[in-house]
């Protein structure tokens, strides 16, 4: 699908999605029943590398279509992913002044506190190092108190 994989963290998945930049299938598969099980109703798009977050978040080439390819609520972003790195695409993030209300919840394998530092010296909301732990990506989510996300009343869905 045009590079961007998309993930529903539920069945019927509504609103505007949370993007997800990580070139780790698991790492995505995990992200996606966090958000299940957090009972969050937004979609989820995956985005393999920076270039293609960029291109995303840019709103060009292929993602250009807005219905079909929308603003995230709020970016998850890996510290290291293949073409422009997590902090590269957040300097680049923090560049657009149509972008500044794009929460960004940086995922990293890495605890070296210049990379936490230098995250949010560039705008990161959080940081959370991986493997994350699961409460900890809902705490974190749910701490942004962003009023798009759309939670099921029904409970959590997980298979």
């Amino acid at each position: 699908m045009d590079g961007v994989r998309s993930m529903s963290s539920t069945n019927g998945a509504a609103g505007p999605p949370l993007l997800l930049v990580e070139d780790d299938r698991s790492q995505a598969l995990l992200v996606e029943r966090v958000l299940r099980k957090a009972r969050l109703a937004n979609p989820l798009h995956v985005c393999e590398n920076g270039d293609e977050a960029i291109t995303y978040l840019a709103g060009e080439g292929a993602f250009a279509d807005r219905e079909r390819y929308p603003l995230p609520v709020v970016t998850l972003l890996d510290l290291h992913v293949p073409g422009k790195s997590g902090l590269e695409i957040l300097t680049w993030l923090r560049g657009q002044r149509s972008l500044d209300d794009v929460p960004v919840v940086m995922l990293s394998g890495s605890s070296e506190s210049e990379d936490i530092d230098r995250a949010f010296e560039l705008g990161a909301q959080s940081y959370l190092v991986k493997p994350v732990a699961f409460d900890a990506l809902v705490d974190a989510v749910s701490s942004l108190g962003l009023r798009w996300l759309l939670i099921h009343a029904d409970g959590p869905r997980d298979g």
